[in-house]
């Protein structure tokens, strides 16, 4: 059986918002998977999926660029060992030349994009490598996004950790409201009709086998499980989700309101879905004590 440890219920917990005793059984049933014990849970508890963004587990920052007339763009994810150096001014500096020379080449490649020369002289990967030397840590560009328009770009950034571009036809305050949405309400995309069949036949199998224990004839079964997956709909899109500056208003009918429409959007969250190495240090250096 594997060894089911403290962080990986941890790991569970903050994906679930459930109990330790809870997560550690789930885990302990499913042999330590991850996944299945979250799905586990979510049958048994009527637990929400978790949060795309909901465990940042990497350092680093978000560079962002936007050209003058607001026509391209684009975001960069640059990864570090330590929130130290993401504080870095070379490091900051290094981020947003990548972002600039992203939105200027169209790549969203990181091998071509690094091989691309910078403006201050060497290639993206000479400058990185040379960053790596200089601040003693591995640094990489974890992924990048590109977006080209005919209406507008809308940018936010929250701190160096979170970024939203939006492409948008609409104003330019419209536009900011919209990407700060996004940045606190994580949509994974904009209209339903844009979520994956795989994704919601994930999860119609989770809500089918909750709604299983009600008791309820088939017929009443589907109808709870389609109106589940209705709800889960309104929650993962933009279009469907409660606007943050007024909840009572979808950003849908507020769009509508302003005669604005959002063609598509990037949101990236430093560290999103990577898994961070806990280091025991007095484990360590008890175990360097016994050699």
């Amino acid at each position: 059986m594997a060894e089911i440890t403290a962080s990986m219920v941890k790991d569970l917990r903050e994906r679930t918002g459930l109990g330790m005793m809870e997560c550690k059984k789930a885990l302990t049933e499913t042999s330590g998977d991850m996944g299945a014990a979250e799905d586990l849970l979510r049958i048994k508890s009527g637990a929400k999926a978790s949060k795309a963004a909901g465990r940042v587990a990497a350092e680093g920052v978000i560079g962002c660029f936007v050209s003058a007339d607001g026509k391209m763009g684009a975001l960069v994810e640059v990864n570090c060992e330590t929130d130290f150096v993401a504080r870095n001014e070379d490091f900051l500096a290094f981020a947003k030349a990548v972002a600039q020379l992203a939105a200027q080449s169209g790549s969203t490649d990181v091998s071509a994009l690094s091989a691309m020369p910078m403006p201050a002289g060497g290639s993206v990967q000479e400058v990185r490598q040379a960053l790596i030397m200089k601040l003693g840590e591995n640094l990489s560009i974890r992924r990048v996004a590109h977006h080209v328009t005919a209406g507008r770009l809308a940018v936010y950034l929250h701190g160096s950790r979170i970024g939203v571009m939006v492409d948008l036809d609409g104003d330019e305050a419209l536009g900011k409201d919209i990407a700060m949405h996004i940045a606190a309400s994580k949509p994974i995309c904009v209209s339903k009709d844009q979520v994956s069949a795989g994704l919601l036949d994930k999860e119609r199998e989770i809500y089918t086998a909750q709604a299983a224990d009600s008791g309820k004839p088939a017929d009443i079964v589907a109808k709870m499980v389609e109106g589940r997956i209705g709800k889960y709909l309104a929650e993962v899109t933009l279009l469907g989700q409660p606007f943050v500056k007024n909840p009572d208003q979808t950003v849908e009918k507020l769009l509508a309101e302003k005669k604005a429409k959002v063609n598509g959007f990037t949101l990236f969250v430093v560290g999103e879905g990577i898994e961070k190495k806990v280091v025991d240090y007095a484990a360590e250096v008890a175990a360097a004590a016994r050699v």
